[in-house]
Formats: structure tokens, sequence, C-alpha cells
């Protein structure tokens, strides 16, 4: 009797110790694809909201997305205005993440690219870039326009390290900051501003020199692809390989925990935090510079386009990863040149995108959250 009771007792021993309960070996292959399939699913619904919307407008729908095709990939110049416009939304989506790492949220991304193209622009037009030798003549510009992002973003970062002011703040008052120096700078000849002829001279700089303009990839196509793509390529791998294995992603890692722990275990965080936010924002700076030496190669107020802001956005949807940073970069760069495109062939406006890019930040987010509730069970 005593032998034939112990077999029952030891039979759960023997579960408990190996393989997990059956209830849970039953559901954890089933949690992987509903990870997977959540985020893709709320950006799908995010995509038909933004149908519906086109739809209540009163134009047809396969004209809408025949035109916001055509904006996309209609022509190999549609690919690359879509790829180019991917750019500086993945640096600062990059400076987000990186600054996330430590608990910190830079929101000032729109101000950090109007630094970039500010210094990038005076670098280029009055600083003698243009007389510098081979490639300095462009990576002079473009070095100025990150050192002034960085400085930018340095300051939110010595404002929270010393003072304690919260940097979403900071970030986003000195948005505004830098978005009144770039009017300032092209308002005034004794700045950036062109010599002005007439009265008709619009309040906008000289075109930079030829020398410093970004090299194209492909010479001779007539192809605006600049090297622009191979930087925030680079900026990728170098940003993902530090946060995930190197050791400034751990100790960044560590101060946005717990900053009491850190300290005490030695590591300097007012030097972290500013350091973050100084990276960040360099990275915003570097967007600007390639927007000037890349794209626009002047500087005019507005040039930023809010694409400091959509940057933002990539940065949040990324959730701390390089690689969905590039990937989320190039379907928002997508949505610029297809939503511009349906603007000006379909008569859908604009505001119709930004609703769109709207509904799919709530959903990504509402997406993650069911995903984190999920795994905690």
């Amino acid at each position: 009797m005593t032998a034939d009771a112990a077999v029952p007792d030891a039979a759960p021993a023997a579960v408990s110790d190996g393989a997990p309960a059956p209830g849970r070996a039953a559901r954890r292959p089933l949690r992987l694809p509903v990870e997977r399939l959540l985020p893709i699913a709320a950006l799908a619904g995010a995509l038909g909201i933004g149908l519906l919307l086109v739809r209540a407008t009163g134009v047809p729908v396969r004209d809408a997305l025949s035109a916001f095709w055509e904006g996309i990939a209609g022509s190999s110049f549609a690919v690359v205005g879509s790829v180019t416009r991917a750019v500086p939304l993945g640096l600062v989506g990059l400076g987000y993440i990186l600054a996330e790492r430590a608990n910190l949220t830079n929101v000032g991304g729109e101000g950090q690219i109007c630094l970039g193209g500010i210094f990038a622009a005076a670098a280029s037009l009055s600083w003698g870039a243009a007389k510098l030798p081979g490639p300095l003549a462009f990576l002079f510009p473009l070095a100025v326009g990150t050192l002034a992002g960085g400085a930018w973003g340095a300051i939110a970062g010595v404002l929270k390290a010393r003072r304690g002011s919260n940097e979403v703040i900071t970030t986003l008052l000195l948005t505004f900051v830098a978005m009144q120096m770039v009017y300032g700078s092209v308002q005034s000849v004794h700045l950036l501003r062109q010599p002005m002829t007439d009265s008709a001279t619009l309040p906008e700089s000289l075109e930079i020199p030829a020398a410093t303009q970004l090299p194209v990839l492909i010479k001779g196509s007539g192809l605006p692809l600049h090297i622009g793509i191979v930087i925030v390529v680079l900026a990728a791998v170098v940003v993902g390989v530090c946060l995930a294995r190197g050791a400034v992603g751990l100790r960044l890692r560590a101060v946005g925990q717990n900053q009491t722990a850190a300290r005490r275990a030695g590591l300097p965080v007012e030097r972290l935090v500013i350091g973050a936010l100084a990276a960040s924002g360099a990275l915003g700076g570097l967007a600007g510079a390639i927007m000037v030496q890349g794209d626009q190669h002047y500087l005019t107020s507005g040039f930023s386009s809010g694409f400091g802001f959509d940057g933002l956005v990539v940065g949040l949807l990324a959730r701390g990863s390089a690689t969905a940073t590039v990937a989320f970069a190039l379907l928002f760069g997508c949505l610029r040149s297809g939503g511009m495109s349906m603007e000006m062939s379909a008569a859908v406006p604009s505001a119709v995108v930004v609703v769109c890019q709207g509904v799919m930040v709530v959903s990504m987010a509402t997406a993650a959250a069911l995903v984190r509730r999920r795994g905690a069970r």
C-alpha cells in the first residue's frame, strides 16, 4: 500500500522538474506568432482606416491608391525620393532610441535638424568648406552640423543632469527656439540670406557650392540618390551594436532602470545622461546637414518640414530596435511620398496621411501593450 501510494506522489515531481506543465507548453508555441501578428494587424487596421477616410472625402479609392503608388514607386525618381526622405527620419529615430535606452525622451529632433541645417549651410557658404581638398569639402559641413545638433541636445542633457529639468519639456522648447533661429538666419543679409537684388528676393540662402553637396551614388543617372543612405545604414549598425552588445548600451540601460543603483555602482550618471542626449541630438543635427547638402542645397525657413516630429514617431514605433527604426523610416518615407502624390494627383487632403500616421501610432502602442500583458501572464 505504501509503495503504491508513493508512485502518484513521484509523478508530479518528475513533471515539475523536467518540461513545463502541459498547459503552459501548449500555450507557449502560440505566443510567438501572436506577438508577431498583433503589430501587423494594427498596421493593417491603421491603413484600412486611412482608406475609409479617403472614401469619405469623395475621391474614388482606386484613383487615390493609384496616385499613392505612383508617388512611391511609379518611377525611378519616385523610388529614390521615398528612400531619401527616409534618411532624416531614420537618423532622428536612431537618436530617439539611443536616448530612450537611458529612459530619456528626446522630442527635439525637429530643433536639432534646424541647428544642423543652419551650421551646415554656414560652413558651406561662409567658412571656406568649398576650398577644402577632396571629400573634406562636404565632410566638414556634415561634421559641423552634427556637432551643432549634439550641442543643442547637450543643453537639455545638462539641464536634466544638473537641475533635474524634464527633458521632454526642454527639448520641445529648444525646438521652437531653433526654428526661430532658422527664420532669423534667412531673414538677415548679415547672416545667411542671399543678397537682395529686388523686393521679390526670397528669404533663403544662396545655393551651397557643388563641392559641398553630397556625392550621388550612381553618377550619370540623373537620380538624386546621395550617400546619405549609406550614412544612415552605417549609423544604424553602430547604434544597434552599441545598444545590444556594447558597454555603452549596458551602462545606459543601468542608468535608465535605476539612477541611484547605477551611481552606487560607480557609473558616471550625469555624464551618461548628458552624453545620451548629446549623441541623440548629434544624429538629428546630421539629419539636418544631410537635408541641406543632399536634398535642398540651400537653407530656407521651414526646411525641416516636420521630419523631426515624424522621426520621433519612427523611434516610438521601433521600440528600441535599430533595424526596426530603418524599416519604419522607409515606411514613413513612402507615406510622405505617396501622400504628396495623392494630394497633387487625386486631390486627397494631406491631412488624411497625417491622421493615418496618428492612428498607426495609437494602434501600434495598443498592440505593444497587449503583447506585454500577454507576456506577463
